[in-house]
């Protein structure tokens, strides 16, 4: 059980129940937590113990897996690619210049000098250790194989997966199956709950079920609950200590990441903006030094189109679409795979790829694959 318990109406509260596998397509449809994480005193800490589109790139040098760290280019452009999440030529073909320099906030200029960089001879390449070879190519299950097939295979290690939807469409059953994962390769993982989603007994319950996970598997998770925009910040504060004293730590689970920045009544837009900012240099930071894998569930939310396509209001808004609450900036382009979960019906539905490092939603065909939830029994 776990150390720490919450009340029986807040273990009835979760959601998390059911999988995804794949639909048949129809005929007529094509250890203990570190004190240098500790939150407020308020927030509850559990430990298991039984911009615009852009144009497509036309470089097919940009395939290439070279270390950006080997193109000839400044070192303040290369610190803004390492902060930027981009590590390899390859995770800069989706986007272009203009984007790149966009989401990096460096000139132009010097944008520009990326993509010619890449473009040059590559040098014979240097060796590389098996064990590094093996943590650049690790990719987890997510136990769910229409999600696997977007993501290439699994969810590379190091990278960030946000799974968006409306509630009960099994995001959050998504995010404890990644842990599953994890857990079945003896990696520590750090789940923390924001809106009492999935609750301590609930993450337990779940990580019993078949296919089971080894017996000690709670030594490896450790769950910890965070509900206001304060709390969210002192954790993202001490979270580069936390991994420095718990170097085993792989997976890292923001459940709800959309709550604390949709409870504040009048949050400031620079407030908003400059917490998204600080979010995004942290966990940039911890997947390119620490390999840190990142899974964030968020809700959807409603945003206004004029006739052309262009943001609307309420006046001048002609139809609505549900997008990320949180939208895309927040999160490095080249370490993201950005899902939303689109239900069709109690347990049926489709998981759409809006973007990854190596694609952008509206250029080519629309990336998606069919989905149907299956019940899950039980455990007695």
């Amino acid at each position: 059980m776990f150390a720490g318990t919450l009340s029986k109406k807040r273990a009835r509260s979760s959601r998390t129940s059911g999988e995804l596998r794949d639909r048949p397509p129809r005929s007529h449809r094509p250890p203990d937590a570190s004190p240098a994480l500790a939150p407020p005193a308020h927030s509850r800490r559990n430990t298991l113990a039984s911009p615009p589109r852009a144009r497509a790139s036309r470089c097919p040098a940009l395939m290439a897996k070279r270390p950006l760290s080997r193109l000839s280019l400044p070192s303040a452009t290369l610190a803004a690619l390492t902060r930027g999440g981009f590590e390899s030529v390859q995770d800069l073909a989706a986007l272009t210049p203009e984007r790149l320099a966009h989401d990096l906030a460096i000139p132009l200029a010097s944008s520009q000098a990326v993509f010619d960089a890449a473009q040059a001879p590559r040098a014979p390449p240097a060796t590389q250790s098996a064990a590094a070879l093996a943590a650049a190519g690790s990719r987890y299950s997510t136990h769910c194989a229409p999600l696997d097939r977007l993501l290439g295979g699994g969810l590379r290690a190091g990278y960030i997966l946000e799974l968006a939807g409306p509630p009960g469409c099994g995001k959050e059953a998504l995010a404890v199956h990644v842990v599953r994962s994890f857990v079945a390769a003896s990696q520590d993982v750090l789940f923390v709950d924001m809106q009492n989603m999935t609750s301590p007994a609930t993450l337990d319950r779940l990580l019993r079920k078949p296919p089971s996970v080894p017996p000690e598997y709670q030594k490896h998770v450790q769950h910890m609950q965070l509900y206001t925009l304060p709390d969210l910040l002192v954790f993202l504060r001490n979270l580069p200590a936390c991994l420095q004293e718990r170097p085993r730590t792989a997976l890292l689970v923001l459940s709800s990441l959309s709550f604390p920045f949709q409870s504040p009544v009048g949050l400031p837009i620079a407030t908003r903006n400059a917490a998204l900012d600080r979010l995004k240099h942290v966990l940039t930071k911890a997947c390119t030094t620490t390999r840190l894998t990142v899974v964030i569930t968020s809700q959807l939310a409603t945003k206004l189109l004029k006739d052309d396509g262009s943001a609307g209001n309420f006046d001048t808004g002609s139809k609505a679409i549900l997008v990320p609450q949180l939208g895309s900036g927040y999160l490095p382009s080249g370490r993201t795979y950005r899902v939303v979960v689109i239900p069709h019906s109690r347990s049926t539905g489709v998981v759409r790829l809006l973007s990854s490092p190596t694609y952008v939603q509206g250029r080519g065909d629309t990336r998606e694959e069919q989905y149907e939830k299956v019940p899950i029994r039980r455990a007695r």
